[in-house]
């Protein structure tokens, strides 16, 4: 067939049938717009690249992976645009994950077994006790248990056996990093324009709906950059400034090595600018951790003359006290703190109503779902002020040591593989990025509600998975080294 018979896609447009549907799609979307707003105008508009998406994703389920990934630093924020449940659409997006593997199963077989490891028990143990906690005798409503029970169990069900099977190779960790590090900088720039211009009109009526209750304090603005709110944007990019830092000193390539560091100083900038205490917690924890699974003396004394030095530095000199982030953060070493003490009175309270409940209250009795769904409970009006203090308050005192067993069972795992499993430096360095990053976050978890929020919680539940499955990772890369080195005395 010549050039000139070669029909193109504008030649479709000479036939009435695709006009008809083109102008039907037109005046469908202008009439939707006209009346039910932009929202649903768009809403029209995306309908076709969603059929394409659902398409491309039944064929390649590891798109859903990576779409969560990317999705997950903007699900919170968006909806201050759009207002929609944006979250829902990550529930969503998983179960669909699985529908795809289901099908995928009739043509070739699906290596479930990839996902047979103790993590997915433990999850599904973590999960399982969630599940139970519908018929605590102290729960007061199934529809707040619903909504919490996704960020604190649900997700991590779903989505760790997705990664073990759908991305689990070196080439997924390293694109795990890339996009990370890249929406993490975006985060930063996002948080600098606030800071500098101010916010826009839309974040402007998030402020004015009560976002300014705990995001302007003495009339300076929290940043919170495009992240649900201040404090998960501070502990966000402390987590990033802590991964992004050990993976600058063990990278080898020139250009990504300078990548973790730009991003690594982008992360650090970002938790600073966010006016968030408890952040300093991630790099703090983050170094300590970092210095325990190197075993080398000289990174020991480094490391802590470089706490000493940020300790001295916040605690007993003034400088930098002309900068408001700066002198926000030195409040978090005042043991007199009105905040803290508030803390401390309200874990008090908690201790003594909790002492006769050891399931707690039930999942979503505190914190924005227990004020939703159960406004004028002891627990809605108690503040928590912490991921596992609310574990505590909605669980019990069985919930929380099963939660802590969990996660300190993960980060020894993790960093036991770092220290006498892994052979191969460069992955070596990677998984000690993501031990160093997990162990600061679990400090800072302490202050703030931040385990279990986006984008921090999906990228968290990645890394586990790459901790435990590191030394197979590290034995393949074994295998290749002693194959070229074979082809090479071959040769």
């Amino acid at each position: 067939m010549s050039t000139f018979e070669t029909t193109h896609g504008s030649d479709l447009l000479r036939k009435p049938l695709p006009i008809l549907i083109l102008l039907s799609v037109v005046l469908t979307t202008a009439h939707l717009t006209a009346t039910k707003g932009l929202v649903a105008g768009i809403g029209v508009m995306v309908i076709p690249f969603a059929i394409i998406y659902l398409g491309a994703l039944f064929v390649n389920p590891r798109i859903g992976v990576i779409t969560i990934l990317i999705f997950n630093f903007f699900v919170l924020g968006i909806g201050r645009y759009i207002p929609m449940t944006w979250g829902l659409l990550m529930d969503g997006l998983m179960v669909l994950m699985y529908l795809a593997l289901f099908f995928k199963a009739f043509r070739i077989k699906v290596p479930w077994v990839r996902a047979n490891s103790q993590l997915t028990l433990l999850v599904t143990i973590w999960f399982g006790y969630a599940v139970l906690q519908i018929v605590n005798p102290e729960a007061v409503s199934v529809a707040a248990w619903f909504y919490a029970m996704r960020g604190l169990a649900l997700y991590q069900w779903l989505f760790v056996p997705l990664v073990f099977l759908l991305f689990n190779k070196r080439k997924d960790l390293h694109l795990f990093f890339l996009i990370w590090g890249t929406l993490s900088v975006l985060a930063t720039m996002k948080g600098m324009q606030q800071l500098i211009f101010g916010v826009d009109s839309y974040e402007q009526a998030w402020l004015d709906a009560g976002g300014d209750v705990t995001h302007i304090l003495f009339g300076k603005l929290r940043i919170f950059s495009f992240y649900s709110d201040a404090g998960q944007f501070g502990a966000s990019q402390g987590h990033t400034g802590v991964v992004f830092g050990v993976l600058a000193l063990f990278a080898k390539d020139r250009r990504f090595q300078i990548f973790c560091g730009i991003v690594a100083m982008a992360g650090l900038l970002g938790m600073m600018i966010s006016g968030t205490r408890g952040a300093i917690a991630v790099p703090a924890m983050g170094g300590v951790m970092f210095i325990l699974v190197r075993k080398h003396i000289p990174s020991i004394v480094l490391g802590v003359l470089v706490g000493i030095g940020v300790f001295v530095f916040f605690k007993y000199t003034t400088i930098g006290n002309d900068n408001d982030q700066i002198r926000r953060m030195r409040t978090a070493f005042d043991p007199n703190d009105a905040s803290l003490q508030m803390r401390k009175i309200n874990q008090e309270k908690l201790r003594g109503y909790l002492a006769t409940r050891p399931l707690g209250g039930g999942i979503g009795s505190t914190g924005n779902w227990g004020k939703r769904f159960s406004p004028n409970t002891f627990l809605a009006n108690t503040a928590t002020d912490s991921w596992f203090v609310a574990v505590w308050a909605d669980t019990g005192i069985v919930g929380l040591y099963l939660h802590l067993f969990i996660l300190f069972f993960i980060l020894i795992t993790g960093a036991y593989n770092c220290m006498f499993k892994i052979r191969d430096d460069w992955l070596k360095g990677q998984i000690t990025a993501l031990v160093c990053g997990m162990a600061g976050i679990m400090l800072a978890s302490y202050g703030n509600g931040v385990f279990g929020q986006f984008p921090t919680c999906i990228l968290m539940y990645t890394g586990m998975v790459f901790m435990f499955i590191a030394p197979r990772l590290d034995e393949k890369i074994r295998e290749e080294k002693e194959v070229q080195l074979q082809l090479g005395t071959a040769v």
